[in-house]
């Protein structure tokens, strides 16, 4: 499975660069970095196996390092992988007192 996210600041409209992301299977993190200039960050290139995985988003330091307050500390979305050989792409859509997602493609 592969695994990716984009992360776009939903108030300023740009994307998040420089935000910390984690990719775990139960308690096991898988990855781990930072999103480039475009918000983008692939998470996993390999097969990870079926059943929840999580992402979470270091929300609440990218906000803080850019002298903005937040109501989130943390983003964490939960998801199904139903087949352990196609693309996840987990993106997800922020401001300081808002998130969204979607699955992506």
């Amino acid at each position: 499975m592969s695994v990716s996210t984009h992360v776009l600041d939903a108030v300023l409209g740009r994307p998040a660069a420089g935000m910390v992301v984690r990719l775990f299977e139960g308690d096991r993190l898988l990855a781990e970095g930072v999103t480039d200039a475009d918000g983008r960050f692939r998470l996993a290139d390999r097969d990870t196996g079926a059943g929840t995985h999580r992402v979470v988003f270091g929300t609440g330091a990218w906000f803080a390092e850019q002298g903005r307050e937040t109501f989130y500390p943390s983003v964490t979305l939960e998801f199904a992988v139903l087949d352990p050989a196609s693309h996840h792409h987990v993106p997800l859509l922020l401001s300081p007192f808002a998130f969204s997602t979607y699955r992506g493609s």
